[in-house]
């Protein structure tokens, strides 16, 4: 079966897609990542959709347009993608409700049908919602994949996404999936440089390199209540957002510019080495676009004496491992297989995930499933191509 996977991450910058082959020889899941890419979003749609997000109030004739456009956004995507028996969208997330800790509600827009009447095959969307009726947090969805690709890794080994909002996925000594969202990745320094500059993040690290760090905002900004909250948790930009910056300049008025930038990736450089110091892993796999930045990866080198793991050579690209996620979930929803798991999200229950759209004829699924694979051998077929 050929999938698809989608998604928009928390940096709402783009749309991630991999298409991946997968075959089951016995217990074991063969996976050929045929080809990976990255497709912006219209400038004028990004600027819609970031407008839209909190702390904003918003229309409801703007969250219905904003769905079709999405969806027609990612329908061309899924279109680009060659020949495909199902496609995996897990859409843009717009609001993720969390009350007091516990997960209450959570809207992914990018309407499924623009797909499915694109590609004429079915498409599985709505990934979070029945984890989080199930009590789950409704994240992180992306450890289905993390089990299956440092199941022979030794030790206590962690898998970190540093996305918008950065998570982590721990396998403890006793061989325990835990994960859950740390904290604001690259979402607070995105933000402030989009303020700067106009541009929508720092690349290569370049402005955080020019600054200096203050430690009295650090000290602040590591105070946040977030990051004392036991697992399983989960955030979004319903807390670390344009308002919350706001609120800690008022605080400290004489940071401002580069120092703003190199303060917030010290943040972020903070609350990922200090889960993984208090998890005591032995080896590390970073992906996300985080880790992209020079500043934020020596910053993590310097204070974690770990091992530290390429992606690549675990078989998937570190810019697309969250769509190649999404193509494995669609794969086992289709096999009627539970993909979230509860020592991750906190749900009563296993879930299988998803809603389906079908495409153009009548919906035929794979027989179902009596147990996941065993082992995933994950790899790249060829050259992805990244656009």
């Amino acid at each position: 079966m050929r999938v698809a996977g989608l998604i928009s991450g928390t940096s709402h910058d783009g749309i991630d897609a991999a298409t991946v082959d997968f075959a089951l020889d016995g217990d074991v899941l063969e996976a050929d990542i045929v080809a990976v890419s990255t497709t912006p979003y219209d400038a004028v749609l990004r600027a819609r959709l970031a407008a839209s997000l909190p702390p904003a109030a918003v229309a409801m004739a703007e969250v219905c347009a904003l769905d079709t456009l999405i969806g027609q956004a990612f329908a061309a995507v899924a279109a680009s993608c060659g020949p495909v028996d199902l496609v995996c969208s897990h859409g843009q997330t717009v609001f993720h409700w969390v009350d007091d800790g516990v997960a209450r509600g959570t809207l992914q827009l990018g309407q499924p049908a623009w797909i499915a009447c694109r590609t004429g095959v079915p498409v599985i969307s709505n990934l979070r919602s029945k984890d989080v009726v199930l009590g789950g947090q409704g994240a992180p969805l992306v450890p289905v994949l993390d089990a299956l690709l440092l199941a022979d890794v030794p030790g206590v080994v962690a898998a970190v996404n540093i996305g918008g909002i950065s998570n982590v996925t721990v396998r403890t000594d006793v061989g325990m999936l835990v994960a859950y969202d740390i904290g604001p990745g690259n979402a607070l320094i995105d933000a402030t440089v989009v303020e700067l500059t106009g541009e929508p993040f720092d690349r290569d690290g370049r402005i955080a390199a020019e600054g200096r760090v203050d430690a009295g905002l650090l000290a602040d900004l590591l105070a946040e209540p977030y990051y004392a909250l036991a697992a399983p948790k989960s955030t979004g930009k319903e807390l670390f957002n344009a308002a919350y910056l706001t609120h800690y300049r008022s605080r400290h008025p004489g940071v401002a510019g580069a120092d703003m930038v190199a303060t917030l990736t010290a943040l972020t450089v903070a609350t990922i080495a200090a889960e993984l110091r208090r998890c005591a892993v032995d080896a590390i796999v970073v992906t996300g676009g985080g880790w992209s930045n020079p500043v934020l990866r020596r910053g993590l080198q310097q204070r974690l004496d770990v091992r530290w793991i390429d992606s690549a050579s675990l078989g998937v690209p570190a810019a697309a491992k969250e769509a190649v996620a999404f193509a494995l979930i669609g794969w086992y929803t289709a096999h009627g297989l539970p993909a979230a798991l509860p020592s991750c999200t906190g749900a009563a229950e296993p879930a299988i995930l998803g809603s389906i759209t079908p495409g153009a004829g009548p919906l035929v699924l794979p027989p179902p499933m009596d147990r996941p694979p065993a082992a995933l051998r994950l790899r790249a077929s060829r050259t992805p191509a990244v656009q």
